[in-house]
């Protein structure tokens, strides 16, 4: 699988997941080792590549640890500090990593909860760990515009030269970010002025500060709204030209559809069920990705392997306005649709799933 499906698919179980995950260790079985293993790709099983509980030879504290130690070349390059998933990160989780810094060759330190995690370095002085993160990757609500730079952490790609050369600009363009983020949240007075002043005359006084307040806020939320609508657009009128939509036909065959494609609509809630199965059907299954692929219709939402009507793996039917199903085949391709209430629950038929690949394949 391609990265941004493995993260895809860790993520949908993290959404999933976190509420009843109430400990550290719960956390680090549940999403860290598998964050790990899938996404970065080190066998968590092995010393030579993955070391729990490592404690450096000198200069730290007797019997304290970092929860990991990612080894490539056989040197220490990734030291991993893990926090229970319930609980916000803050810099004072921090204080191993600092401390193993120091006398490690790592020059990566990660701070995690199992769902949000800070990658740090040492920009700001050599062998001394920086006080803010120069990456932050949030799997409930994955920034994918980060995932090039994650692939160079791979067992596959490991390119810590290229990491540290983007690092520094990474870390301001975060900082940048997340202060974007906290002013369409939480206006300060000098983000309301920069606005008012430009579109008002007179004076920024008290009252027309709280004028303008919910002015700013609507406009950026519409703004916002605005550049999710055009993406979303984008994307499915590229999808359009891939994919041909089918219909379905009163012996439950497929044919491709004469619907003009403004009469259907591809939701994100279908798109991210097309990531799951699509992460589900390769994990374990030898098919290469690009073989599962979708077809829209008015009625259903497809999956299909190799592009093919007569190799259905699931339908999605989420167009009702209160129920969701979808539906799986067996091996003689009988469809049985089962109520989902919403697309993590996906995940509740992986076997199903994995099942008609492998009749394909077969």
């Amino acid at each position: 699988m391609e990265l941004n499906e493995r993260i895809a698919a860790l993520s949908a179980k993290v959404r999933k997941q976190r509420d009843s995950i109430r400990t550290e260790e719960a956390a680090k079985n549940a999403f860290v080792m598998p964050f790990i293993s899938s996404v970065l790709g080190y066998d968590v099983f092995d010393p030579h590549e993955v070391v729990p509980e490592f404690t450096a030879d000198i200069g730290v504290k007797q019997s304290e640890k970092v929860d990991y130690a990612i080894l490539h070349g056989g040197e220490v390059q990734v030291l991993v500090e893990c926090k229970k998933s319930s609980e916000p990160l803050r810099i004072e989780h921090a204080k191993q990593l600092y401390r193993y810094f120091t006398v490690t060759n790592a020059r990566i330190g990660v701070l995690t909860n199992g769902v949000e995690y800070e990658f740090y370095t040492d920009l700001d002085s050599p062998n001394r760990m920086d006080a803010r993160p120069f990456l932050v990757l949030n799997l409930s609500d994955v920034d994918e515009t980060l995932l090039p730079e994650l692939r160079k952490l791979t067992k596959e790609n490991f390119d810590l030269g290229s990491v540290l050369d983007a690092a520094g600009e990474l870390k301001y363009i975060g900082e940048i970010k997340r202060t974007l983020a906290a002013q369409f949240r939480d206006p300060a007075d000098d983000w309301i002025r920069f606005f008012v002043t430009r579109v008002h005359e007179g004076a920024f006084t008290k009252k027309v500060r709280e004028q303008f307040t919910p002015l700013v806020l609507k406009a950026a939320s519409q703004y916002l709204d605005d550049q999710v609508n055009e993406r979303l657009r984008s994307a499915l009128a590229s999808g359009s030209s891939e994919s041909q939509p089918e219909t379905e036909r009163g012996d439950g065959s497929t044919e491709e559809s004469t619907d003009s494609d403004s009469e259907i609509i591809t939701t994100l809630e279908e798109l991210e069920g097309y990531h799951i199965v699509k992460a589900i059907a390769c994990s374990e299954v030898r098919v290469r990705p690009e073989r599962i692929v979708y077809r829209d219709s008015k009625s259903y939402f497809a999956i299909l392997m190799d592009d093919n009507n007569r190799k259905p793996i699931v339908r999605l039917r989420f167009n009702g306005k209160t129920r969701k199903y979808i539906g799986t085949f067996d091996s003689e391709k009988n469809e049985t649709r089962h109520l989902i209430s919403s697309p993590e629950e996906i995940y509740e038929h992986t076997g199903a799933i994995r099942d008609a690949v492998r009749n394909y394949l077969e």
